[in-house]
């Protein structure tokens, strides 16, 4: 299956660049599609600019997850006093993802929480996406769980591992709940990327890009062998998008179009 590639766009656009001129140049790369991570009120302007330039919106993050006090990403579906409202906003941005044909939402866990174990916190997770998940069905958008890492960028956060998550989706058991499989982040957590997207490939829901170490550009001064890992995705039945989210050490075009290379195959 020939593989889809995406711009996550808030990591690439310099800063005084117009975002018209953005999606252009993105557009003339080959990318057939932009991400976000959050609407706002200049979703608007973001949806205009990806659509009049040929460009489909893929994903976004459906609901707040910061915190003051914890920090970000924070505050997700492990916390069952969250659930009234993740439910309410992403009961909201289902409605837009439906109406711009964005396929998938990212949803995070939050943070572990004290005296309790991962799996009783899976359980409390599973009892909050399973609210939303009839909604989620009806209007056939994707709401992906995503993976990170606890080792250097995020402490706390509970999905932090490819079999957790797995279970997750398996517990909630709704063809809607899959999950973000971030390589960056499950290649220092995990290792063994080819092995562990295999099995788990009927649950992911999108896969995100990064080299490491730095969440910099897929280059050969890092350890993961996109290539590999890009063919062994095409080798399944996974047809939606793989999204790059990396800070470019470069140019940000010039990292793009190495990524798209690098990326393209299937």
């Amino acid at each position: 299956m020939p593989i889809k590639q995406s711009v996550v766009v808030p990591m690439f656009k310099p800063e005084n660049m117009p975002l018209g001129d953005f999606m252009r140049e993105v557009k003339k790369i080959g990318f057939p599609a932009v991400e976000l991570w959050s609407r706002d009120a200049h979703f608007g302007d973001f949806a205009e600019a990806a659509l009049s330039n040929g460009l489909q919106i893929v994903s976004m993050v459906g609901h707040e997850h910061d915190s003051p006090k914890a920090g970000s990403h924070a505050e997700g579906f492990s916390r069952a006093s969250n659930h009234d409202r993740l439910e309410a906003e992403l009961c909201e941005s289902i409605l837009l993802a439906a109406k711009f044909k964005i396929p998938g939402l990212i949803t995070l866990s939050g943070h572990r929480n004290p005296g309790e174990s991962d799996l009783e916190t899976l359980r409390v997770c599973a009892q909050g996406l399973r609210r939303i998940a009839p909604y989620a069905e009806e209007k056939g958008v994707n709401l992906n769980m995503e993976l990170l890492n606890t080792t250097v960028d995020h402490p706390h956060y509970i999905c932090d591992h490819t079999d957790w998550a797995v279970a997750l989706c398996e517990a909630v058991n709704s063809p809607r709940v899959k999950i973000l499989y971030d390589i960056y982040h499950m290649q220092i957590m995990e290792g063994d990327v080819i092995r562990n997207i295999r099995k788990a490939i009927k649950w992911i829901g999108h896969f995100h890009t990064a080299g490491n170490p730095g969440r910099h550009d897929l280059d050969d001064q890092q350890e993961i062998n996109y290539r590999g890992i890009c063919n062994a995705i095409a080798a399944t039945d996974y047809d939606l998008y793989i999204g790059h989210e990396f800070r470019p050490k470069k140019d940000s075009f010039q990292a793009l179009r190495e990524a798209f290379g690098i990326c393209q195959v299937g």
